[in-house]
């Protein structure tokens, strides 16, 4: 029986970096976007390696993910993987400096679309039983906090704390759960963070030797393709250039 993994954003960054992957393997895909020229060309590209499902829509559309996923074709009904990569952070300013609607779409995708996903895929999941995987994409700033993180870090800190209270629910059903928690990325994420600032988006990467998407879609392909009574619960992943910060003092006496 052919695999098949359900991948949430997957016009651009780790989330088509996956689809390219998954294609050279002889994975079934089901991929969503939000962008219908994007996604319909790698949909295209893709087909000459493997079967493809494209749909065009916002994870963060309950009606539309519950209709799309109850219309799966019967050659796409049974799941193996999910990997929930649909997020972003938008802006890196303060937080008394920041945009509410950022926040509340922050929320909205990086929470609310992913637990949409894996909900009404569940029942996929576990029918196909041993060896189905989810991956949710954390980030270490779900760990580590930093200036400019605050509602993006405590969405990824609920992907992590989600992640574990799902082993939980799944313990008998043979379905795995990994967050996998990436580092300093080099991808159009930041691009949107940074509001399309390309020269701040190049500053953050010179020099820096980052991780990149391919990295990433190697990683989870590798989490995936483990043997069925392995199960990755979290993996945090860096380049070497990066590592942690000391904890910032303010010091309002001195001059």
């Amino acid at each position: 029986m052919t695999s098949t993994v359900f991948i949430t954003g997957a016009t651009s960054g780790f989330g088509e970096a996956c689809a390219r992957r998954f294609a050279e393997a002889g994975w079934s895909l089901i991929l969503t976007g939000r962008r219908e020229e994007r996604l319909t060309a790698l949909s295209e590209e893709l087909s000459a390696k493997t079967r493809v499902h494209p749909l065009v829509l916002d994870v963060r559309d309950r009606k539309a993910m519950e209709a799309a996923i109850a219309g799966l074709p019967e050659e796409f009904a049974t799941i193996s993987g999910l990997v929930n990569n649909a997020g972003l952070a938008l802006g890196a300013d303060p937080a008394p400096k920041c945009d509410l609607d950022d926040w509340d779409t922050m929320v909205d995708t990086n929470i609310k679309g992913l637990i949409y996903a894996t909900r009404l895929l569940l029942p996929r999941l576990i029918a196909h039983g041993k060896g189905a995987t989810i991956v949710n994409l954390g980030s270490v700033a779900g760990n580590y906090p930093y200036p400019g993180s605050h509602v993006y870090g405590g969405t990824k800190a609920f992907v992590g704390q989600f992640s574990l209270n799902l082993r939980c629910d799944l313990q008998g059903t043979g379905v795995r759960v990994t967050n996998l928690e990436p580092g300093m990325c080099e991808s159009e994420f930041s691009l949107v963070r940074f509001g399309g600032d390309q020269a701040r988006y190049d500053a953050t990467y010179a020099g820096a030797n980052p991780i990149q998407p391919q990295d990433i879609a190697e990683t989870i392909y590798w989490i995936l393709t483990q043997p069925a009574h392995i199960n990755i619960n979290s993996l945090e992943v860096m380049p070497v250039t990066q590592s942690w910060a000391g904890f910032a003092v303010e010091r309002p006496g001195k001059a």
